[in-house]
């Protein structure tokens, strides 16, 4: 049985969020588009826009994700801390289930 307690914010993201959050772990203000392009790139297939960017809207009302502008026309997205505790609790927690 698991000793390490989920973070409340992370249990029920789905898959896809969770993926986005590991995205934006890698780097610090990432276009919309940029985290579309590395979701496609990982699963091989295209990724709906409308999936991305309600995703990313998402995260970020749950503090999990800061949302900033770039310009006029394109928003930035970077992971917060709130965010990286959540990922590093459940890399914990799959290590000890391995």
């Amino acid at each position: 049985m698991s000793t390490i307690r989920p973070i409340d914010d992370f249990v029920d993201l789905t898959a896809f969020q969770r993926d986005v959050l590991w995205t934006l772990a890698g780097e610090d203000g990432l276009s919309g588009a940029t985290v579309k392009a590395t979701l496609e790139s990982y699963y091989d297939d295209d990724v709906n826009p409308g999936t991305v960017y309600p995703g990313l809207d998402k995260l970020a009302e749950r503090g999990l994700v800061q949302k900033g502008k770039r310009d006029e026309r394109t928003n930035e997205y970077t992971l917060t801390e709130e965010g990286r505790k959540a990922l590093s609790a459940r890399r914990l927690w799959e290590g000890e289930s391995l």
